[in-house]
């Protein structure tokens, strides 16, 4: 995966949230490709930041399971220093109901689909090794498949 788009997106995390347990989700329409990128992504931000990072993969979750199950003992957690980062992928995690757990958000494309209107950065990863930033007009979203709020 090519370092310098996971280099920027990591020091664009770290810029926007440089203190205290962070967390950051990674989503998209492939699952197997935002965990990769996932991976690539706390690698990056343990390296730029020097911050114990946190991995996991979590699938599909509920947003009590996501709360009870990973967000709320990160947070409570003492083994990780005090600014630790976690990051997660899964299903389902900039999902309305949870979106504003995460201080970060990354959708991932796999081809053509339209991207996730709530996600703080879109990456095409069509082609895995040589992934690139997205930008989309979000007016171009049919409001049917909007976020509410975007419309």
């Amino acid at each position: 995966m090519s370092e310098s788009v996971v280099d920027g997106i990591a020091a664009e995390f770290l810029h926007n949230a440089n203190r205290g347990r962070r967390l950051v989700a990674v989503d998209g329409a492939d699952a197997g490709r935002a965990a990769r990128f996932a991976d690539a992504l706390a690698q990056a931000i343990a390296g730029a930041s020097g911050d114990d990072v946190v991995r996991r993969s979590l699938g599909a979750v509920t947003e009590p399971e996501l709360r009870s199950g990973t967000v709320e003992p990160f947070r409570a957690g003492d083994a990780d220093g005090p600014d630790a980062v976690l990051v997660v992928d899964g299903q389902g995690l900039l999902d309305d109901a949870v979106r504003g757990i995460w201080h970060f958000s990354v959708w991932t494309l796999a081809g053509d689909e339209l991207p996730h209107s709530g996600a703080n950065v879109i990456v095409d990863l069509s082609d895995e090794g040589a992934p690139s930033r997205y930008f989309y007009d979000y007016c171009a979203i049919p409001p049917s498949v909007n976020r509410p709020g975007l419309h």
